[in-house]
């Protein structure tokens, strides 16, 4: 099969890695891919968000699947326009896209099929919104309602904060049209934790729990990122938790898109705030996490493609293997993101990484020049290791980073924390 990998971060050069691995794969095609995904697919310099652009190469090259890794795409309505071409394509339409791409509309889902999450307000007016703060006796989370990169979830400590915030979001638009409307929801506190599904629809399959790690700084401080790293299997997370998720979670969710007339195909992830006796979904996103794909794909001990085809083809087989194995990513990246950072550092020791059994470099952030592989974004690696156990694991990938360098590195040092406590 030709396989084609919409994206060109960590989560597509993973999904490249796993493909690669079936017997069944002829060619993949990645647009735009990265430096790291030619070593394994045909990357193709196009634009990854022109859905009419990405059918028709889907037509010329005679692909027989094509995955999205990113959710802007989606929530331009790619699906939709690939399966009015007859091209067969894993991800939700346009509206089924709505559950990332609004957070308003998202909870409306929640709201109307009983789905435990925190109780919030939907704001369309600044004003409105800093005198409904002014008048709670405590503080809410801020959620620009858009697709914000990552970064459009505020957690302000002061009443300033909160108003400064509401201001650059709905005034300012630092995230321009996301910030049209804005969720405030009540502050739940526990243990963040995702559950990924992947569905035809009508059935579903689950994945090990994950946990990522959004803040920049060490112990969950400083402002959020797209993901500084993750690891899998989430010990938070028990198969009771699991089960009862599946049961008042991911069924509800499936069946109210249902009546909606919404024919979901693709991955499901929920966002979720943990304690020891319950859960509640804080967000949904309509594709792979970026980096929870990279800690959970080493651990699927089965062909990945077959998977794929047949949730895109809403007749989801087989029961995929999972390794008992733990693992961790850690996330490299350049100086000074999440804000300005420079590009076109030379990366040097990828090479020391190569071949070594239990451990995969993905890129995220990087472009050829001259030969040479140089940083191109904020996240610029994520190096993943696999181990019989946790602690194992991130031991090897602790080691594994000190190869690699390039001018202004960074990285978390405390990823995997709150599961080695």
């Amino acid at each position: 099969m030709i396989v084609m990998i919409v994206g060109g971060g960590g989560r597509e050069h993973a999904l490249a890695w796993k493909l690669s691995q079936s017997a069944d794969i002829k060619k993949i095609l990645a647009v735009p891919g990265n430096a790291g995904m030619r070593q394994l697919a045909h990357c193709l310099d196009e634009d990854p968000g022109d859905t009419h652009g990405l059918a028709e190469l889907a037509l010329q090259n005679q692909v027989d699947l094509t995955v999205v890794g990113p959710e802007a795409p989606l929530v331009e309505g790619v699906v939709d326009v690939f399966r009015e071409k007859g091209l067969r394509i894993l991800g939700p339409t346009r509206e089924g896209a709505l559950l990332e791409g609004s957070k308003a509309w998202a909870k409306g889902i929640m709201y109307d099929s009983g789905i435990p999450t925190a109780p919030f307000k939907i704001m369309d007016d600044y004003q409105d919104a800093v005198n409904l703060i002014r008048q709670s006796s405590s503080l809410p989370v801020i959620k620009a309602d858009g697709l914000a990169a990552g970064k459009g979830v505020l957690i302000p400590k002061t009443r300033e904060e909160a108003e400064k915030g509401l201001r650059q979001i709905m005034v300012d638009r630092c995230f321009g049209e996301a910030g049209n409307q804005v969720v405030l929801e009540d502050k739940l506190n526990g243990e963040e934790a995702s559950l990924l599904a992947l569905t035809d629809g009508s059935s579903l399959t689950i994945m090990p729990p994950a946990q990522d790690h959004k803040p920049i700084g060490e112990g969950d401080t400083g402002p959020n990122t797209g993901g500084m790293g993750a690891y899998s299997p989430a010990p938070v997370l028990t198969q009771d938790k699991i089960d009862r998720i599946k049961e008042q979670v991911f069924w509800p969710l499936l069946k109210e898109l249902k009546n909606r007339g919404i024919d979901y195909r693709g991955v499901i992830y929920a966002g979720l705030i943990v304690t020891p006796e319950d859960f509640h979904v804080l967000e949904f996103n309509v594709r792979l996490g970026d980096p929870e794909a990279q800690a959970l794909l080493p651990l699927l001990d089965s062909d990945l493609l077959p998977l794929l085809v047949t949730a895109a083809d809403g007749n989801l087989q087989g029961s995929p293997r999972w390794k008992s194995d733990a693992a961790v990513c850690l996330v490299l990246a350049s100086q000074g993101y999440p804000g300005k950072y420079e590009k076109g550092k030379v990366i040097s020791g990828l090479d020391k990484l190569s071949g070594i059994p239990g451990i995969s470099v993905f890129h995220a952030g990087t472009s050829l020049e001259n030969g040479r592989v140089v940083t191109s974004g904020g996240r610029v690696l994520g190096v993943t290791s696999w181990q019989p156990d946790l602690t194992k694991a991130v031991h090897h990938a602790y080691q594994a980073v000190k190869f690699i360098d390039f001018d202004g590195c960074y990285y978390r040092k405390d990823i995997g924390y709150r599961a080695l406590e």
